[in-house]
C-alpha cells in the first residue's frame, strides 16, 4: 500500500514572532521553525500502518528549501521517502490543497495522512480540502484508528465528546493527540535520513484564491480590576461585562 503523509514546517510556538517590515507577513530572523507537532502524528501513524500493512511511506511538503530540514526528519523517524513540492509564495489553505492533491495522486497514495491543524495559521482545513481534490472519503481529528482491508474504523473527536465512523479506502485521516505517542528518531534513522531520497516538484501552476492585506499583533490585555468582594458586586459586575466587555 501507497502511504501519504502531509507536513508542514511551522515556527516553534515558543518563538517569539515579530511581524515584517511589508505588514503582510512574519519576519524570518531569529525564528525557530519545527515540523507541525500534530503533523508527528500523522507521521507516526503513517509509519504504524506501514508496519502492519506493509507499503511505502511518502512524505508530502509545500513550501521552500527550508522544508526539507521538517522532510528529513519525517524521514528519520522511518518514512522512505519525501517529495518537496517548491513554493516560493505563501499559498493559502487551497493552494497547498491543489498542490498536494496533484502529486499525491501521481504517486497513487490511496491512505494519506494530514495533522488536524498547523499551528501557524490554524486553519484546520486542508486535510478536507485536499480529500474533496481527490475524490477520497475523509475522517478528521482522528483520535483512534483501526484498519482492516479497505475497511476503516476511526474514533475522532467531536465537540463534548467522540464518535465511531466507518468508512474505506481511498481516504484522508487528520489526525489530532492522543492518536497515538511520535517516536524519537534514532540514530541510525537520522544517518540513515541523510540517505533517502528528496524529489523537488514544481507548484508553478498553483496559486492562492486569497490575499493577505495586513497582519498586526493581538492588542496587549488590559489589567484587571476588581470591583467587590461578595454579592453585592454583582449588579457591577453584570454592568461592565455587558457595557464594558460587551460579552453578554
Amino acid at each position: 500500500m501507497k502511504i501519504a503523509v502531509c507536513v508542514s514546517h511551522v515556527p516553534d510556538t515558543a518563538t517569539k514572532i515579530k511581524i515584517a517590515n511589508s505588514g503582510k507577513d512574519i519576519d524570518p530572523s531569529g525564528v525557530t521553525f519545527i515540523i507541525n507537532p500534530y503533523d508527528e502524528y500523522a507521521v507516526e501513524e503513517a509509519l504504524k500502518q506501514k508496519e502492519a500493512l506493509g507499503g511505502e511511506v511518502t512524505v508530502f511538503s509545500v513550501g521552500g528549501d527550508a522544508n526539507k530540514e521538517s522532510i528529513r526528519k519525517a524521514l528519520a523517524m522511518g518514512a522512505d521517502k519525501g517529495v518537496l513540492i517548491k513554493s516560493e509564495n505563501e499559498l493559502d489553505s487551497i493552494g497547498i490543497a491543489k498542490a498536494l492533491a496533484v502529486e499525491i495522486k501521481n504517486e497513487g497514495c490511496e491512505l494519506v495522512f494530514c495533522g488536524k491543524q498547523s499551528v501557524d495559521y490554524d486553519d484546520s482545513i486542508v486535510g478536507q480540502l485536499l480529500s474533496a481534490l481527490l475524490g477520497y472519503n475523509c475522517v478528521s481529528t482522528v483520535v483512534g484508528l483501526k484498519i482492516e482491508g479497505n475497511k476503516i474504523t476511526a474514533e475522532r473527536e467531536i465537540e463534548g465528546g467522540r464518535e465511531v465512523i466507518e468508512t474505506q479506502i481511498p481516504v484522508v485521516i487528520t489526525t489530532q493527540k492522543g492518536l497515538n505517542e511520535p517516536r524519537y528518531a534514532s540514530l541510525k534513522g537520522i544517518m540513515g535520513a541523510k540517505k533517502k531520497t528528496i524529489e523537488e516538484k514544481s507548484s508553478a501552476n498553483v496559486e492562492s484564491s486569497t490575499e493577505v492585506i495586513k497582519m498586526r499583533k493581538p492588542a496587549p490585555k488590559q489589567p484587571g480590576r476588581i470591583v467587590g468582594n461578595d454579592v453585592s458586586a454583582v449588579p457591577e459586575l453584570v454592568k461592565l461585562l455587558r457595557e464594558e466587555a460587551k460579552v453578554i
